[in-house]
């Protein structure tokens, strides 16, 4: 390791220190998460965010450093709320769910410190990424450093069905990852192999989630089979709005760069809709932009998105995979938990960040 790259500590404390402060503002701080949703996973959330402090310890300044300002810098803590809906939905009674939830988002956590090195990111929520405040080696190591922690703290929690889940949906999202990196600046990329990334690379650790609440639970195999399926189904949904917003919203709102799969060379629905069923002419500009990366072409890109329908036809895509999530709660007893299941998929397609 090239020890120029090791960053000021002083002052990469300090912008530690900025960041790090409740961590459960990062779900509660948001206005278009339902009221009702906000108080039944209160004190839940403040058990998971204790055991995410206590985790992340580690005597090496560094690591803490890192770590906090990722896991300090807000998110809609989507999956491990996941973790204790189906818990509590399926009659869940103890605390391993905290630890569990925890741990989703540890893994969450890591896999965010790899992308943002591999695609060369500079802004996420809205703040400069970790790489670019601390560099690329310590991302990388940072990361590796939370995934063990969470391997870690899901062997305490002493079930091999728990290993499995998680072990196995860490290795489909290490797949979905190499997935899309080979599709980067492929422009002959269709629908059904787009959907496979998505699958693999986020819609796996929603689904994983989903399952652990049920095993937890000790639910029979149909009610987890059925938690598993909401949250693959919610997970697909979320990315496809998440690619709808990426050329409709509000830099300031979403966090980050209107554009910027453009400019890293993905693919995502809208370009693949544009390039199989808009006109010659809008297919082969986004062709040309998508083998090329950079925002050259954006404006000229998103007028294409525009006249083509592709957002809509996005949209409905997203909405039919929350129709499925939604079906796949219907065999789970009417709980207050199971109508914020409910709620969250329909907040999966509503929302503008």
């Amino acid at each position: 390791m090239n020890c120029n790259s090791v960053p000021d500590l002083s002052r990469q404390r300090r912008h530690a220190q900025c960041a790090v402060k409740l961590l459960s503002s990062g779900f509660f701080a948001r206005p278009v998460f339902l009221e009702n949703l906000r108080q039944l996973l209160a004190a839940d959330m403040h058990a998971v965010d204790q055991v995410i402090r206590e985790r992340l310890h580690s005597e090496v300044v560094l690591i803490r450093q890192v770590a906090e300002y990722i896991i300090g810098g807000g998110g809609k803590r989507l999956r491990p709320a996941l973790v204790l809906l189906s818990a509590g939905a399926l009659g869940y009674r103890g605390s391993a769910h905290h630890t569990l939830a925890a741990v989703v988002e540890f893994i969450h956590t890591a896999t965010l410190l790899h992308d943002d090195v591999v695609d060369e990111s500079a802004l996420r929520r809205g703040r400069p990424t970790a790489n670019t405040l601390f560099g690329n080696a310590a991302s990388v190591l940072v990361g590796d450093f939370v995934y063990s922690r969470a391997f870690q703290m899901m062997v305490n929690v002493d079930d091999i069905r728990v290993l499995r889940v998680l072990a196995d949906a860490t290795n489909v999202i290490a797949e979905g990852e190499v997935l899309q990196l080979m599709n980067c600046r492929n422009a002959d990329i269709d629908e059904t192999s787009y959907l496979q990334v998505i699958r693999y690379k986020t819609a796996k650790l929603f689904e994983a989630a989903g399952r652990l609440g049920a095993l937890l639970a000790g639910a029979p195999s149909a009610a987890e089979e059925a938690m598993a399926a909401y949250g693959s189904h919610l997970g697909t949904a979320f990315q496809l709005i998440d690619d709808v917003l990426d050329y409709s919203g509000d830099a300031g709102v979403i966090g980050k760069n209107i554009g910027d799969d453009l400019a890293e060379g993905k693919a995502t629905l809208p370009l693949i809709r544009v390039m199989h069923h808009g006109t010659p002419e809008e297919a082969a500009l986004v062709r040309r932009a998508v083998a090329s990366g950079g925002l050259d072409d954006l404006a000229s890109v998103m007028a294409a998105i525009r006249r083509s329908g592709a957002l809509d036809y996005t949209r409905r895509q997203a909405e039919t995979e929350v129709e499925a999530a939604r079906a796949a709660l219907e065999s789970i007893p009417s709980t207050q938990f199971r109508d914020s299941l409910l709620q969250l998929a329909q907040f999966a397609v509503t929302r503008t960040h």
